[in-house]
């Protein structure tokens, strides 16, 4: 009986180890390629808080752009749908960074939602390869979240071919978004 009692045993331990394996395994494929270590992403360092990278329109100068009125309290992602803009605000009520975005074929109503989930590296819903990608909601079966392009492409929205969920982001704006919205990080949105 020793000798069953020794080969349930070895293989109980085989299938743990199988099983840490996998799982550790899952845990690198979806861990950050950049983090902020030993900080808070809403203490790390950043381009200067309230500061547009000078993608409004003017001649790279930096503006200020605030955050919408009636958009929450404490830290916090602001999504305005009419302004196509994100806003990263920290718990103190500071814009950490402000840009804009392409919006998605597909809009989430105006409220409050909370990261419900993130992944590294996926393929998007239109078939174009995207990381860092941070979900917050689904709207008549489509996934709703922040994503950059791998190559740097940004969807027209207009002409989109099937319903897609992905506000795209530059990759530098897409890092800045990933290692600011960890679960379950609210994310208002308004008009």
């Amino acid at each position: 009986m020793s000798g069953k009692s020794s080969m349930i045993v070895t293989a109980l331990t085989a299938a743990a180890l199988a099983a840490v394996g996998f799982l550790a395994y899952q845990a690198s494929a979806s861990a950050p390629d950049h983090t902020t270590a030993g900080k808070h992403p809403s203490a790390s360092a950043s381009p200067s808080p309230g500061k547009d990278k000078g993608k409004d329109g003017t001649d790279g100068k930096k503006t200020e752009v605030p955050v919408p009125p009636n958009s929450g309290e404490g830290e916090r992602v602001v999504y305005s749908l009419g302004a196509k803009r994100v806003w990263l605000v920290t718990a103190d009520g500071k814009i950490k960074r402000t840009f804009e975005v392409t919006p998605s074929s597909v809009s989430p109503a105006p409220g409050t939602y909370k990261v419900t989930s993130r992944s590294l590296k996926i393929p998007g819903s239109d078939g174009v390869p995207i990381e860092h990608v941070v979900r917050f909601t689904v709207v008549d079966g489509v996934v709703i979240g922040f994503s950059a392009a791998v190559d740097g492409s940004m969807p027209d929205p207009t002409n989109a071919k099937k319903k897609t969920g992905g506000i795209r982001e530059t990759r530098e704006d897409g890092t800045a978004m990933w290692d600011f919205a960890l679960q379950p990080t609210k994310v208002v949105v308004v008009s």
